[in-house]
């Protein structure tokens, strides 16, 4: 016989997951609607299962055994480690990108659980909190909170002919309102110089425009920038 509260809680977890891979997709991170899906599903029935096999099995009368019905849904969070790593990733710029889909990889197996375990309004809320946190908060923080909050780390290469056109190439950078947090300056094997640098920008200001206008300075014979 079909336990109708099962399947409810299937359903429910099913949806809030969609959720959260919904938002993943259209942002085009690793985590997707159907990776999503089965981390939430899957968490909430080895919840059920858990729960239901700590109270179903008969006890036996010579060997007093206890069963912890949530023994089972404790090593989910520890199996969600593994696909939590998988997509972090570190760039040759040495940025690490990825934690917050790690991060909702994590959520979603948690949303599994707390609606498996009948947590319902507990999941909806959280997974509410998840959407305004990763969002709609951000956005405001740009908008309001303090100027680290409203800039965006770039990396920016820039190769030189001469010595002399480094400290002027710095100077109209912090001119167009780029700062600069790290410098490294290196001969290259042909002739010219290479000018490695660590910077912040606004959000506003499109990488396209800071493009342009380093690339139209008269030092600059060539501009490598990455976000």
């Amino acid at each position: 016989m079909i336990d109708n509260e099962i399947l409810l809680k299937l359903g429910i977890s099913a949806i809030l997951g969609l959720i959260i891979g919904l938002e993943r997709e259209l942002k085009r991170k690793p985590l997707g609607l159907k990776t999503s899906l089965v981390i939430s599903i899957t968490s909430c029935l080895l919840t059920i299962v858990s729960i239901q096999s700590a109270y179903s099995f008969p006890k036996s009368h010579q060997v007093p055994i206890g069963m912890d019905p949530l023994r089972l849904a404790a090593q989910i969070v520890s199996g969600i480690g593994f696909l939590g790593a998988g997509v972090i990733l570190k760039k040759g710029n040495d940025n690490i990108t990825g934690l917050t889909t790690s991060a909702m990889i994590w959520g979603a197996g948690g949303i599994g659980i707390a609606v498996g375990a009948g947590f319902y309004f507990e999941a909806i809320a959280g997974v509410i909190l998840l959407m305004i946190s990763v969002e709609i908060l951000p956005s405001i923080l740009r908008i309001i909170g303090i100027k680290q909050l409203r800039q965006k780390d770039i990396q920016i290469k820039i190769i030189v002919q001469e010595k002399e056109s480094i400290d002027r190439v710095i100077v109209n950078l912090e001119a167009m309102q780029i700062v600069l947090e790290g410098i490294r300056i290196r001969d290259l094997q042909e002739k010219g110089h290479l000018i490695e640098l660590k910077a912040l920008v606004g959000f506003q200001k499109p990488i396209s425009e800071i493009y342009n206008e380093i690339s139209n300075l008269k030092e600059v014979t060539s501009t490598d920038i990455e976000i």
